[in-house]
């Protein structure tokens, strides 16, 4: 079932259309990639979801139900990008005054303020300032403090920002456990390669549109382009053949792309009857860098076609 549904939304600013007319929906216990350059309106989008802006057209659904600002926010942990702590309030403290502020009682919050500053070896922290924090022990606070009420949907604007390779890793495996126990999570970055080893499905957002939406491994085959990685034991060219094109080759390792309606099955059987001997041979996937530009490109040219006709 779906936790989230988002339907039709568009968000103006005086002439620019910060959000045009998107639509997606997110399944319970989902990592769900919010994908787009800076500037794309991931934030003017993700700030309605929270109830921070209202849309001015489109409808959100949450947990079944129109959403409610007022009252689903209390099931809504939200990380933005920009810092959203007071810089000279003790951290214990304020760790504990957000959870209440989310609805829960002083002693619920202090359990667990207590459990997640232990897990994150934040104890030595509790009377220190935010001020005095490095950036990333900074981050590390803020995520706590966006999941210690345990909400239902988990926003989180790019939550690497400032993380050494340790800690990013912590909060990764975090995210990962939440999602196991139900929560679901909204990724939100420009960091394609974070999204493709996370993610299960994304939608890729572009001067306010939707350009592309669906699970990564299924975004990934539609835009394939039968290219593989070929290893073989020789240190010379392949031999020519009008059913794939050599693109790379690099001592024994090719790179090579199937012509027309050829098979992969087609394709060895007719390098192993040359005598290439085939010691490795794998698809090679587009990533979603690479299909994100593509796309771009490609709007970005039917845009200036546009123009070109109406000039």
């Amino acid at each position: 079932m779906a936790l989230l549904e988002v339907q039709q939304l568009k968000k103006y600013y005086a002439t620019q259309k910060a959000v045009d007319d998107i639509s997606f929906s997110i399944d319970a216990g989902q990592i769900f990639g919010l994908l787009g350059p800076n500037g794309a309106g991931k934030t003017t989008l993700l700030r309605m979801i929270t109830g921070i802006f209202y849309p001015d057209e489109g409808q959100i659904i949450f947990e079944g139900k129109p959403f409610e600002p007022e009252k689903d926010i209390l099931r809504i942990g939200y990380m933005p990008e920009e810092r959203g702590l007071y810089k000279k309030m003790k951290i214990g403290d304020q760790a504990i005054y957000l959870a209440q502020l989310k609805g829960m009682s002083r002693a619920d919050a202090l359990e667990k303020v207590k459990y997640w500053f232990e897990k994150f070896g934040m104890q030595s922290w509790w009377s220190k300032k935010v001020e005095d924090l490095s950036k990333g022990m900074q981050q590390k606070l803020q995520f706590v403090t966006t999941v210690l009420h345990e909400p239902s949907l988990i926003i989180l604007d790019e939550p690497f920002s400032g993380l050494d390779p340790v800690n990013a890793n912590l909060i990764k495996e975090e995210i990962y456990s939440l999602a196991q126990k139900g929560c679901t999570i909204i990724f939100s970055t420009h960091r394609m390669e974070q999204v493709e080893e996370i993610c299960d499905k994304i939608v890729l957002v572009n001067k306010g549109k939707k350009i592309l939406d669906g699970d990564v491994a299924g975004v990934k085959e539609k835009f394939k382009e039968h290219k593989y990685s070929l290893l073989s034991d020789g240190l010379g060219v392949l031999p020519a053949s009008a059913a794939y094109t050599v693109l790379h080759t690099d001592g024994p390792a090719s790179t090579i792309q199937l012509n027309g309606d050829h098979s992969t099955n087609a394709v060895l059987g007719e390098l192993i009857a040359r005598g290439v001997t085939i010691k490795g041979f794998s698809e090679i996937l587009p990533s979603l860098n690479e299909i994100f530009i593509r796309l771009v490109h490609d709007q970005q040219s039917t845009t200036r076609s546009f123009q070109n006709i109406q000039a």
